[in-house]
């Protein structure tokens, strides 16, 4: 049977997937949409991405509009443009195209009071929510007419900053895995902005034709400022407070609320002091390396590499004679001291030790593990979009395993929250840790991500995001294909990480036997069904009632099995579970037939005890037996003979 998606989110936003917008959504998909209470109100549906849910956290505290940007209104499951559920974020509509189409040079007049103020405004309500946008880039701000103030794009219907091209990105951020960039801090918009300002006062894309690869190398050799500026000639203004704005250190860019007031910011510019930089390169596989930022990030993304020229004391004689930092070597030097009292440690977690000197070379960098880098908060999305790639999934699970979030924040906690990161990092793991189909890292990726549909492949194309959604689908499922478990681990996971506690333990019991169902999963099914779609679910009842023959034979009567079976096909055409657990459970009709069972067997052992005293005397009997034989054929012998010798007698 299909499964038939709601038509409208909210109970009155309607997707008209029949007209897209492929301008308005920042470079995601958008659709126009329609709000069926208020006619005339121009809004868009931005689609999301299976594998690369929306921020749940940024659409709750967005709930309340905020002027200057396209906040979000509402967003949740519909048809999606083939017909098929996906998932939507409703925003209002862009007053006018984008910034990027076409780029043109901008006043400096019109930098200042057009996107500079109006875009600092937005970053100071946000920052009073405690949400970023980290989606500032020219094809996401858009503008009405020429005169108006800009408005900011959407950015809550994707991880944050996951779109975000290294140009607009700060080197610590560009250089993580994509969705794993976490919410950032406000500082990093501001980098963004004034990267878009340096665009838009040139009229074009800074560093156009390289990749981002090659932007993010050149901005950790020459700093952001002079990587993007270089020799062109900006206007004062905006030369003065883009050299704050790009500042390495978030911690020295001007606040949002000082952007506010440029004449104060650019009184308080920060000196954008070079890289420190050596003078002869230190060549960490393919790439030469000139500064200790640089160095960092040629070991993250060549760990091999970077091993051995940490191991082999290359890149502790290049820090100590090349930049002449003592005290960067004293604590590189006493960190692969303490490691190498731990041969065995050492031999199981090279790529710990590697983070730790990343981490120590360079207190900007990400957490930096077997070739991938993420931001703590980023981790969530990471493992969702891990899925797509083979080589992530185990990386992740050794950083998980390893406890390496809490080991990276105690390495910078002037920089984080340690102790509440070494107390995220333990929940990790024991959710990782946890036995059974409702742990592992499927369970870990569901409760990370609150907004992740089911990737179970039960589930097809279905969008699975709630527990209410889940019964239908098994439904679906069980009509599709009556032969396959009627649950699998990432329904059993998914079930667990959204669940309140009673169905967390359901959950924790499943064995996952895709050939039989057990009365766990049946009663986890029926929960369900019950407190999510209370009406008859005949596919998944057939489904369930084919697969519960173990269950019927744990009966010793046989009567009562053949009764249970007839009773289960009657059940099962009512399409309701509950009555099947009630059946199948039964403590007084499971007590009533192990009693009868132990008192069949008690008889049955008498019976046995009785043949075999008989089989053990049998030689004795059969001995007595022939001798009595003998004896009593011999007396019949003479009385024989006597009666022979008497009639002789008599003659």
């Amino acid at each position: 049977m299909a499964l038939s998606p709601d038509t409208l989110i909210a109970g009155h936003y309607r997707v008209e997937t029949a007209r897209p917008l492929p301008e308005a959504g920042g470079g995601l998909p958008a659709f126009a949409a329609r709000d069926d209470r208020a006619a005339g109100v121009d809004l868009i549906a931005i689609q999301v991405a299976r594998r690369a849910p929306a921020r749940a956290r940024a659409l709750q505290m967005l709930a309340e509009p905020v002027e200057g940007v396209l906040h979000p209104l509402a967003h949740g499951s519909v048809a999606g443009p083939g017909g098929e559920p996906a998932y939507f974020v409703i925003c209002p509509a862009p007053p006018g195209p984008a910034l990027s189409a076409p780029l043109r040079p901008w006043s400096e007049h019109a930098l200042i009071d057009l996107l500079l103020r109006p875009v600092a405004h937005v970053l100071e309500q946000l920052t009073g929510r405690n949400v970023t946008h980290r989606a500032i880039r020219p094809n996401n701000i858009f503008q009405g007419q020429r005169g108006q103030p800009v408005v900011l794009g959407a950015a809550w219907a994707a991880p944050p900053a996951m779109h975000q091209p290294a140009l607009f990105e700060p080197p610590y951020s560009a250089m993580c895995h994509p969705a794993g960039r976490g919410d950032g801090d406000i500082a990093d918009d501001v980098y963004a902005l004034g990267v878009v300002l340096v665009t838009l006062a040139l009229g074009r894309l800074p560093l156009a034709g390289l990749d981002d690869a090659t932007i993010l190398r050149r901005k950790l050799d020459l700093g952001s400022h002079a990587a993007l500026v270089g020799d062109e000639r900006l206007p004062p203004v905006i030369a003065d407070l883009t050299r704050g704005m790009l500042a390495e250190d978030p911690e020295h860019r001007p606040p949002p609320l000082l952007l506010l007031d440029p004449v104060v910011a650019r009184g308080r510019r920060v000196a954008a002091r070079p890289p420190r930089r050596a003078q002869h390169p230190l060549p960490v596989g393919e790439t030469a390396v000139w500064n200790a930022r640089a160095l960092a990030h040629a070991m993250a993304t060549e760990p091999e590499q970077g091993l051995v020229a940490l191991r082999g004391g290359a890149a502790v004689q290049w820090l100590r004679r090349g930049l002449g930092d003592a005290a960067l070597v004293a604590r590189l030097e006493e960190m692969l001291r303490q490691r190498a009292d731990s041969a065995a440690e050492e031999i199981r977690s090279e790529a710990l030790t590697l983070m730790r000197a990343i981490a120590i070379i360079d207190p900007l960098a990400p957490l930096c593990w077997r070739g991938v880098a993420v931001w703590p908060d980023g981790l969530g999305p990471a493992l969702a979009a891990a899925a797509e790639d083979s080589a992530l999934p185990a990386r992740f699970d050794e950083l998980i395993a390893f406890e390496a979030i809490g080991t990276w924040a105690v390495l910078r906690p002037e920089r984080c929250d340690a102790g509440l990161l070494r107390v995220e990092a333990r929940q990790h793991r024991a959710w990782q840790t946890t036995r059974g189909l409702a742990g592992g890292m499927p369970r870990l990726t569901y409760m990370l991500n609150p907004l992740l549909p089911c990737a179970s492949p039960l589930m097809g194309k279905h969008w699975v995001g709630r527990l209410g959604d889940l019964p239908m689908a098994l439904e679906a499922a069980a009509a599709a294909n009556p032969s396959a478990g009627p649950i699998d681990p990432h329904v059993v996971a998914f079930v667990a990480a959204r669940a309140e506690r009673r169905l967390d333990v359901e959950a924790n019991t499943l064995t996952g036997d895709a050939n039989s169902v057990d009365v766990a999963e049946l009663r986890l099914l029926a929960q369900l069904q019950m407190r999510f779609h209370p009406t008859p679910m005949p596919a998944l009842a057939a489904q369930v009632a084919g697969k519960v023959g173990p269950l019927i034979e744990a009966w010793r009567n046989r009567a009562r099995r053949n009764e249970l079976a007839q009773r289960i096909r009657e059940i099962a055409q009512s399409g309701m579970l509950v009555p099947m657990v009630a059946l199948l459970e039964d403590p007084p009709g499971r007590r009533a037939d192990a009693q009868a069972a132990h008192i069949a067997a008690a008889e049955l052992a008498q019976i046995d005890a009785e043949l075999q005293q008989i089989a053990a005397g049998a030689a004795g009997r059969g001995a007595t037996a022939e001798r009595i034989g003998q004896e009593v054929a011999a007396g019949i012998g003479l009385a024989a003979l006597a009666v022979i010798l008497a009639l002789a007698a008599l003659g």
